[in-house]
């Protein structure tokens, strides 16, 4: 898997992944899946997270991730190995991975493939298509040697949120 990646940091959150770790991550998300991918990771504050997440979701309050997949303009017809972007909100992060009694590196790996397979066509709009995916989280994130997230989230969470 050949991965160009541009990490943005937009944030003075301590605690965050590598650029390596980022890679490392959605590359086991597109393995098997794309040969070559080209992905931005901007990570913010609690005030860009909750700005983007009310002018692009229409909700209040920041979110752990987005993702913008990337939509040729008209006209353009080229293959890309573009897939999008994916904003993560760091201090949001931290906070939910001490809430589920999670190690930060395994929430922050779990959101990065998250975002990344809904880059390339993944959703959880209903219970068949989040069972899916999920599913597929879990086989990523135990080849990386992290546990089932879903396992380990308490049950007044909900799960689907991210």
């Amino acid at each position: 898997m050949n991965l160009r990646l541009d990490l943005q940091c937009a944030t003075a959150a301590q605690g965050l992944p590598t650029a390596a770790d980022c890679a490392a991550w959605i590359t086991a998300a597109l393995a098997g899946r794309r040969a070559r991918a080209e992905v931005t990771v901007r990570l913010v504050d609690l005030a860009e997270g909750t700005e983007l997440n009310r002018d692009y979701r229409g909700k209040d309050g920041p979110t752990n991730i987005l993702s913008f997949q990337f939509e040729a303009p008209p006209g353009l017809t080229a293959e890309t190995d573009l897939l999008g972007d994916l904003v993560i909100c760091a201090p949001l992060v931290a906070r939910e991975a001490a809430e589920q009694g999670k190690a930060p590196a395994a929430h922050w790996a779990h959101l990065l493939i998250h975002g990344t397979l809904h880059l390339i066509g993944y959703d959880h709009a209903d219970e068949a298509a989040a069972a899916e995916m999920e599913g597929l989280e879990t086989v990523i994130l135990r080849g990386l040697g992290f546990d089932d997230p879903y396992n380990e989230i308490n049950s007044t969470n909900d799960k689907r949120s991210i």
